[in-house]
């Protein structure tokens, strides 16, 4: 008994002696609380199975997932060793010292080679082409759309509409023929509307949603290695975009000017509307008949091509990073390295988790998984963010405030909105010293 006793205590030396804690089992991870949220912690279940090591996904509401987030950070605070935070949080996040330097890890283990390059780009490295990563790409998500798959096929609906509008009723392949069929299906003395697009001004719903027509229409927000805005966020494609995101709001549902992902997915579920924008994370809930009696006549598509033929989507999901107030960093650098192995990431994958693993999003097996995983594959090829400099959410209020009294209660023009945010935005960033 001594000489176990003796044995035990040199162990326990040894590893304080290392600046690792003995008894460092387990680990916390912080994250939103939503559906990806529990199959994260079904896959941590299978790591703790493997090592020994316990993992929890501890999570909060959306609605104050990044102000408990920041919270902790700015106190320094140990209680989460990884937090798989919002994209736009990583300038923050990464100047302030509050996520581990990820870049030697990232590059020793060629993820951006292995990781789809977008989610490179946006959930991992800052500032912009630095070649700094602070976040390993985790769960991957960008806005698409559903749509009543049964409507669309029903044969008098495609009789009527190739009669009115001259081609085949089928998903849209281009911005013009989203507003055509959402045209031919508003109708409203049947309360069956055209389409149901995000609207909610709170956080970033109606942004996402302006950037899918911003981007596929060839825009940009601004130069996000100079911070140059005027002239991009206000170009002719830009107010093209907002006039055609503007167009959409007319064939949606009444009182549709507070929707978020929530909404979009009833007017799916509750024969609402023929199509609706959303995340693709919250697609699952439409291919269950439990939570929506319509589901075998449910379909999706991906984001449309603007009129130049760009095709682009705005960017969700999140990366996970290490938390630089950790006291178990090398513990969860250990579970990084586990989470990152193309095994694991088709068990994520296969769990309902949305990989950013190239070999895994690319197989026929992953693609032919659910009637959504082709255009989700298809999209996270073709995705832009939001700013993700530190002043982001300073960015994302002016931009709510300019444009939802256009989109939802005709306020202005489209250029006279994009001038006026081109001016705000500017300003924001000579008061960070961005700019000159």
């Amino acid at each position: 008994m001594r000489k176990t006793l003796t044995g035990l205590l040199a162990g326990i030396g040894f590893s304080l002696a290392c600046g690792t804690s003995a008894f460092a089992q387990e680990l916390t991870i912080f994250w939103a609380e939503w559906d990806p949220a529990n199959y994260l912690q079904e896959l941590a279940n299978l790591y703790e199975a493997e090592t020994g090591v316990k993992v929890t996904v501890e999570t909060t509401p959306w609605s104050d997932f990044q102000t408990k987030a920041f919270t902790e950070f700015n106190a320094k605070g140990s209680a989460y060793d990884m937090v798989v935070g919002d994209s736009q949080w990583i300038g923050a996040a990464s100047e302030a010292g509050h996520y581990v330097d990820l870049t030697e890890f990232f590059n020793k283990h060629k993820l951006a080679e292995t990781m789809a390059p977008a989610t490179v780009k946006y959930y991992a490295e800052y500032p912009a082409s630095s070649g700094k990563y602070w976040s390993i790409p985790a769960e991957g998500d960008a806005v698409g759309w559903s749509y009543r798959k049964d409507w669309f096929e029903d044969p008098k609906e495609m009789e009527a509409f190739k009669a009115k509008y001259g081609y085949d009723l089928a998903p849209p392949k281009d911005w013009k023929q989203l507003r055509d069929i959402a045209e031919f299906f508003h109708r409203p003395d049947e309360k069956r509307y055209g389409v149901a697009i995000y609207t909610d001004n709170s956080y970033d719903a109606l942004v996402m949603g302006v950037e899918n027509a911003i981007f596929s229409f060839g825009g940009e927000l601004g130069d996000y290695a100079t911070y140059k805005v005027d002239g991009i966020i206000n170009s002719d494609k830009n107010v093209a975009a907002l006039e055609a995101y503007k167009e959409l709001y007319k064939f949606t549902p009444p009182g549709w000017a507070k929707s978020f992902f929530i909404e979009d997915n009833q007017a799916i579920t509750e024969n609402l509307a023929a199509m609706s924008m959303n995340y693709f994370a919250f697609f699952p809930a439409l291919v269950n008949e439990s939570s929506n009696p319509n589901a075998k006549g449910t379909g999706f598509f991906a984001n449309p091509a603007g009129p130049g033929g760009e095709q682009f989507a705005a960017l969700g999901g999140q990366g996970i990073s290490v938390v630089s107030y950790s006291e178990n960093q090398e513990e969860a650098m250990k579970f990084l390295e586990w989470f990152i192995k193309d095994d694991t990431q088709k068990k994520w994958a296969e769990l309902g988790g949305y990989t950013c693993n190239k070999a895994v999003l690319e197989s026929a097996e992953f693609q032919n998984a659910t009637p959504y995983n082709k255009a989700f594959y298809e999209t996270m090829f073709k995705v832009k963010d939001f700013w993700a400099t530190p002043e982001y959410a300073e960015l994302l209020i002016q931009m709510n405030q300019r444009v939802y009294p256009y989109i939802t209660g005709d306020q202005g023009t489209a250029k006279e909105v994009l001038d006026s945010l081109a001016g705000d935005w500017n300003a924001t960033f000579k008061k960070y010293n961005r700019v000159q």
